[in-house]
């Protein structure tokens, strides 16, 4: 194995064999080397910042060569570690995010193709432009790129009607393992010639290749989107209310998202600009949206009458719903800044989960019950995606806890309160990971709850990809031997 000193002296070789940047200064580096969070970081021999698919194949060549790890990465605004890279300084971090163009759209097939560094916002307003819809919407769509978002299979706001980033691609090009690149840009919606290469990459987080383009599903852009924020006394009448909105609305219904009155507390507390739109304070609510391609009229009184029977059938207390697109804005920043509301509030501890949809209220009750036992006074933020099966169950310290060293003895807490809320989980049925992928954060504790044969098949689909062990080690699974033939 080379030493460090020789594989800096290297470096030029690579620089040569690719058109793009390659990083090596410190402070050039530094912001690829650090997760969103702030709480985790590693070292790199360089940011390599390829502007083709066939630099992103040469740059992997050369870390074959130079037995190099390659630690892929997008808008690093992943929440598990998958895009930072270990302390060893034995990797190079290959960014994409000089690769961001649309290279083609084709409205009658309703499909685009994008390049991996293409930013998420980017390309719902191309498609916007077209006359067509690109249904991926999560918080960070102004800075999180498409292959971060393939990789890790990303989910958000209207997973209920269009599911997650997997449903949402056709078609990947990848560059694998050895450096070769493999197109599989087909915009077909069945193609059925073997194993389903595309699934297998997508949810991987860079782990057995990476992803450098991909051929997206588009859909007719809606005539009118309406949304209402509604009061409820429990997560039981939230349940209701989805089965009622899914009977009356059907395919109209495109978000339905659950908060806690604390969430909202929070919100407005942390941002000047958002306000309640209920009078009255319930422990729980809900925000709905239907999209459609009815007129606004019709939306708006499909929607009214549908929250006339669910506060008549007592399904709800009270909703304020959307008039003007000023409106729908005001109701939807409720939600979208919830995550933002607590990093504002202080340290937290977060877990993105996902259980049947049945069992969320007593799921909820029991954990909520749980924790109180074992850490009094904690603060539960609780909100997510309510159709989908998928919470954010976020913790953050009681009230008192103000200063940082409260603080840090909160985080001191992280191993048992993750344990209670993911034995849990286990218990109910459920994943520790929903949306936000394992990355290092979840890797063991995801491994925990996995069966022997579940782990090893994946440990093999590891080895016949990626022999050498070289692609964003130490993510979703441990790092395997390099020496891995008894597992195959």
């Amino acid at each position: 194995m080379m030493s460090m000193e020789s594989l800096r002296q290297q470096l030029p070789s690579l620089s040569e064999r690719i058109q793009g940047r390659v990083l090596t200064a410190i402070d050039d580096m530094a912001p690829h080397l650090i997760d969103w969070r702030k709480r985790m970081r590693g070292h790199a021999l360089a940011v390599v910042m390829p502007e083709t698919t066939e630099s992103v194949a040469a740059a992997i060549r050369w870390c074959v060569e130079h037995r190099v790890a390659v630690v892929p990465q997008g808008g690093n605004t992943g929440l598990s570690g998958g895009s930072v890279p270990d302390d060893t300084g034995r990797s190079i971090v290959l960014s994409l995010a000089k690769m961001k163009s649309i290279r083609a759209l084709d409205p009658i097939n309703n499909t685009i193709t994008v390049e991996a560094g293409c930013i998420l916002q980017q390309i719902q307003e191309a498609a916007s432009e077209a006359g067509r819809f690109f249904p991926l919407s999560l918080a960070a769509e102004g800075s999180c790129t498409i292959g971060g978002n393939l990789s890790t299979n990303a989910g958000g706001v209207q997973v209920l009607r269009f599911g997650n980033a997997r449903d949402l691609c056709l078609g990947l090009e990848v560059v694998t393992a050895d450096g070769d690149i493999w197109n599989g840009l087909r915009g077909l919606r069945k193609d059925n010639t073997g194993y389903d290469l595309r699934d297998l990459f997508i949810g991987a987080e860079g782990t057995l290749g990476v992803i450098t383009a991909a051929v997206l599903k588009l859909y007719p852009a809606a005539v009118s989107r309406r949304c209402a924020l509604v009061g409820l006394e429990s997560t039981e009448q939230a349940l209701a209310l989805l089965s009622l909105a899914q009977g009356q609305t059907g395919d109209s219904l495109t978000g339905f998202e659950l908060l806690s009155d604390f969430c909202i507390e929070l919100v407005t507390r942390h941002f000047a600009d958002c306000r309640r739109p209920l009078q009255e304070r319930y422990p729980w609510y809900v925000l709905l949206e239907l999209s459609s391609a009815q007129s606004d009229a019709q939306a708006g009184q499909a929607l009214e009458s549908l929250l006339a029977q669910a506060i008549d059938q007592g399904l709800a207390k009270d909703a304020a719903i959307s008039e003007t697109m000023a409106q729908f804005k005001a109701i939807w920043a409720l939600r979208e800044n919830v995550s933002e509301a607590q990093a504002a509030e202080g340290k937290n501890i977060k877990h993105d989960i996902s259980v049947p949809i049945s069992e969320i209220p007593r799921f909820i009750r029991e954990t909520d019950a749980a924790l109180q036992k074992a850490h009094p006074g904690i603060r539960m933020v609780c909100f997510g995606h309510l159709g989908d099966g998928n919470l954010h169950y976020n913790v953050s310290p009681p009230a008192a806890f103000s200063d940082k060293a409260h603080e840090d003895a909160f985080l001191q807490l992280q191993p048992s309160i993750n344990q209670i809320t993911h034995d849990a989980v286990a218990a109910f049925g459920g994943s520790v990971s929903a949306e936000h992928g394992l990355g290092t954060l979840r890797r063991d504790e995801a491994a925990r709850y996995k069966s022997a044969v579940e782990i090893k098949l994946m440990q093999r689909i590891k080895v016949a990809f990626d022999p050498m062990g070289l692609m964003n080690p130490g993510k979703v699974l441990q790092p395997l031997l390099t020496s891995n033939s008894h597992l195959l």
